[in-house]
């Protein structure tokens, strides 16, 4: 499975640099998931000993913003770009996927899916989360604690839920080979059977922790993350061979860099997806005098993404206008 960047425009950078910016690192791997599951531990560990205390919901918040940034981790596992060892990245790509509530097989067709049809109609890129015409609830809901229950059509908890009972829904149809779908489905079960389990435990032991814990974070915890997410593509131009009209660069702060694991250098992983995220800033570097300019931070990003959203909703043939370099 490759990603087919046949015909995309790609900015010009040194042959041998770009090579040594594809190394792939086993100890940046490791200082990373390190210091990420350290965090996540630690908060989850002081939401425990204060449960039952206001104190509780501070950590709970933490612990689950941690958990909503596995994002980072599925991504760029999935890639096989987070560590050299191939065991590793697919080792942490499964528990990351299950964390995200993406299931691996589903996911890992569907991305290479986007990077090859990155905001096209046709065929559709179904990693898009905001379509044209622009839906403001859902827009807005995104961001919001169990906001996703306003829309439990589109769940991805539901849409797992289908494939564990052999559903074959348009996604499955569209992007997974017939020879994959037996293991998508199986692997949906193993979410569900999890699920499950924890409920049962939650009504043994008669407490929310289990459940706090396993399979609520992504819904109360997917707000900073979603943040991250929606500067990537949200308002941009459609079916294009251009990352640099269909994608956004943003300049982050260390703490956000690193839990979004660089991705905020987007227009340089479509461009080059064989790059792993430790080596963007670098990479960014080497070509910004190519690309547009980059959004300084989140609210650089936003004050542009919410205009052109109520902008599509009425207009679905609108899009930011970028200063693209010739």
């Amino acid at each position: 499975m490759e990603v087919s960047l046949n015909k995309w425009f790609r900015c010009d950078v040194d042959k041998r640099e770009f090579k040594k910016l594809c190394k792939k690192s086993d100890y940046q791997g490791w200082k990373h998931m390190i210091i990420y599951f350290s965090c996540l531990f630690t908060f989850g560990y002081l939401a425990f000993i204060t449960w039952g205390t206001w104190w509780a919901l501070l950590w709970f918040w933490l612990y689950g913003t941690i958990w909503g940034c596995s994002d980072a981790l599925w991504h760029e596992t999935g890639h096989r770009t987070a560590f050299k060892s191939k065991f590793l990245n697919d080792f942490f790509y499964y528990i990351s996927g299950f964390m995200d509530n993406f299931e691996p097989v589903r996911w890992r067709h569907t991305h290479f899916h986007h990077h090859s049809y990155t905001i096209f109609n046709d065929p559709v890129d179904y990693e898009i989360a905001i379509k044209k015409p622009s839906d403001l609830l859902l827009f807005f809901s995104i961001f919001v604690p169990f906001g996703a229950l306003l829309y439990p059509h589109r769940s991805l908890y539901w849409e797992t839920i289908k494939h564990a009972f052999g559903v074959t829904t348009e996604v499955m149809e569209k992007c997974i080979p017939e020879n994959e779908r037996s293991k998508c489905r199986w692997s949906a079960r193993s979410h569900v059977f999890i699920w499950v389990a924890t409920a049962v435990a939650s009504i043994y032991f008669q407490s929310w922790l289990p459940l706090l814990y396993i399979v609520l974070p992504n819904l109360y915890g997917k707000t900073l993350m979603a943040l991250f997410g929606l500067t990537q593509h949200t308002g941009l131009q459609e079916d294009i061979k251009d990352h640099r009209y269909s994608t956004r660069t943003v300049y982050l702060n260390p703490v956000f860099s690193f839990l979004y694991w660089q991705m905020e250098y987007h227009i340089e992983h479509h461009m080059f997806p064989t790059v792993p995220s430790y080596n963007l800033p670098k990479l960014h570097q080497l070509i910004k005098n190519q690309l547009p300019p980059a959004s300084k931070g989140l609210w650089g990003a936003y004050s542009e993404i919410i205009p052109a959203v109520f902008k599509q909703a009425k207009d679905p043939d609108y899009k930011i206008e970028l200063s693209v370099p010739n």
